[in-house]
């Protein structure tokens, strides 16, 4: 079956996202501000995305008679994060137009799929090597040596799904820590600094950049966020490029993100692709407050076929995520100047859990 064509929104169309998390959220109250409903489809009944949307649909991904109903009252589909079920997203795109394309998950989802797009377009990666079994572990780490990564190759984030191997760890050991999964082996990188670029793409092909940003993890979930980043006009014009280039060879629609490492074998600074995330992005969150449009606002405009806007960055900005028990602090955060605090309206608090995030204006422009 054939996928229908998109066409341009009117302002009083529905959008469809798939997930109800705080990125869901912040794509409904963007679409909000430009007179478009949203209609949320989550399997968790406490999504904080349902709070502020025109209609929620509280089923699980499988459920193919909701996923019926719910396409026949949306204009477009979206998803607000990269694990949806591939098979979901296929049987809504025979029904509505599904915004990014489904064939981008189905790379994404899979980090050796994704490593092995993103060094088929000349870009490079760490490198790495497939470990479909534990007994290719230990001709992986000869080939690609310690220390090095062991990552499955699906449903990771935030550091999960992953170990770290150094010269005293036993592979089966760290076979056994992934849960015995198809994974990749990557080199270990001693970077300087992470950074990502959050770029949008309209339906017209044209491409728009964020400010490249640099990042801070702490237990391999992100902490702080600062744009610009503190790197070269070098770095950051070919962080720019290999944004738009990803963009481009997906012929992607939407908001996606490039996150990336920079370090310096032999004192030359230069980008490694790390991952990629199709979709608005956690180190572009500070767009909210500190720039003329956010990525919430641009994955909207592209996926509604509207004109994407040039965003223009206030002055140095910085993003400090709220994990877990940090969310009861807020009001400290409140009383500061030149800060917006965001709340995600979550019930329940767990450690590490995103629970929010404030934005604060640096210095002047």
């Amino acid at each position: 079956m054939t996928s229908p064509k998109p066409t341009v929104l009117g302002p009083d169309a529905t959008i469809g996202i798939l997930g109800g998390g705080q990125l869901g959220r912040m794509l409904a109250l963007a679409a909000a501000k430009l007179g478009l409903r949203c209609h949320v489809f989550a399997p968790n009944p406490d999504s904080p995305a349902f709070d502020v949307v025109h209609r929620v649909s509280n089923h699980d991904y499988s459920d193919t008679e909701a996923l019926d109903r719910f396409a026949a009252d949306v204009d477009v589909v979206t998803y607000e994060f990269e694990n949806v079920p591939a098979e979901t997203a296929l049987f809504l795109s025979a029904r509505k137009p599904v915004l990014p394309d489904p064939k981008v998950l189905a790379t994404t989802q899979d980090r050796l799929f994704e490593k092995t797009f993103v060094a088929s377009l000349g870009i490079d990666t760490p490198r790495f090597v497939a470990v479909d079994s534990a007994a290719d572990l230990a001709p992986a780490l000869e080939a690609i040596g310690r220390p090095a990564v062991l990552k499955t190759r699906r449903f990771g984030y935030d550091g999960k799904g992953q170990i770290l191997i150094r010269d005293a760890v036993d592979p089966e050991v760290a076979w056994r820590e992934i849960g015995g999964q198809p994974a990749i082996l990557e080199a270990f990188v001693p970077f300087e600094k992470e950074i990502s670029v959050v770029a949008a793409r309209g339906r017209d092909g044209r491409v728009v950049c964020f400010d490249v940003t640099e990042n801070e993890h702490r237990d391999h979930i992100l902490k702080v966020s600062r744009a610009p980043a503190a790197v070269s006009a070098e770095i950051a014009a070919e962080a720019l490029a290999i944004a738009r280039r990803i963009a481009e060879a997906f012929d992607y629609v939407g908001v996606l993100a490039v996150e990336m490492f920079v370090f310096a074998p032999g004192g030359q600074p230069k980008i490694l692709v790390n991952e990629i995330a199709p979709r608005v992005h956690n180190s572009g969150h500070w767009t909210l407050d500190g720039a003329s449009v956010s990525q919430f606002e641009q994955h909207i405009r592209a996926i509604a076929g509207w004109p994407l806007a040039e965003p223009l960055r206030f002055g140095r900005v910085e993003m400090t995520n709220l994990l877990g028990a940090e969310i009861d602090d807020y009001a400290r955060w409140l009383a500061m100047p030149r800060t917006s605090v965001h709340l995600y309206g979550k019930t329940t608090v767990r450690e590490g859990r995103k629970m929010g995030h404030v934005t604060r204006l640096v210095l002047e422009p």
